[in-house]
C-alpha cells in the first residue's frame, strides 16, 4: 500500500470535494430561497419629472419618462457611432500612418 499526503481527504478526489462544495452551497441557497420569497412585493413606480426652471424653451423639459428613455438611447447610439469612427478611419490613416510614426519618433 502506498501512503497519502497527511491532511487530505482520502476517499474523496478533488472533483468529488468540488461537488460536494457546491451541492452545500446549493442547499444553503435553497433554505435561504423561501424566506426571502416571504417579503412582499411592492409596486414598481416611475420618477416624478422634474419640473421646468424659469427661462427653458417649451421644448427642453420632457414630457414622459419614455421620452427620456428614447432620447437616452438615441445619445446611446450616438457614442457607439464615435467609437466606431476609429475603425471607420483605418482606410485613410493607413497611407500616412509611417510619415504620423516618424513624426512621433523626431520629437
Amino acid at each position: 500500500m502506498t501512503a497519502r499526503p497527511f491532511g487530505r481527504c482520502h476517499g474523496m478526489t478533488k472533483t468529488q470535494r468540488m461537488l460536494a462544495a457546491l451541492a452545500l452551497a446549493g442547499a444553503a441557497a435553497g433554505l435561504a430561497a423561501p424566506a426571502a420569497s416571504a417579503a412582499p412585493v411592492s409596486p414598481l413606480t416611475l420618477p416624478d419629472l422634474p419640473a421646468a426652471a424659469p427661462g427653458m424653451p417649451a421644448g427642453a423639459q420632457p414630457t414622459s419618462v419614455q421620452e427620456i428613455g428614447s432620447k437616452l438611447s438615441a445619445g446611446a447610439n450616438q457614442l457607439n457611432a464615435l467609437m466606431e469612427l476609429p475603425d471607420q478611419l483605418a482606410p485613410v490613416i493607413a497611407p500616412v500612418q509611417p510619415l504620423t510614426d516618424l513624426a512621433g519618433a523626431v520629437q
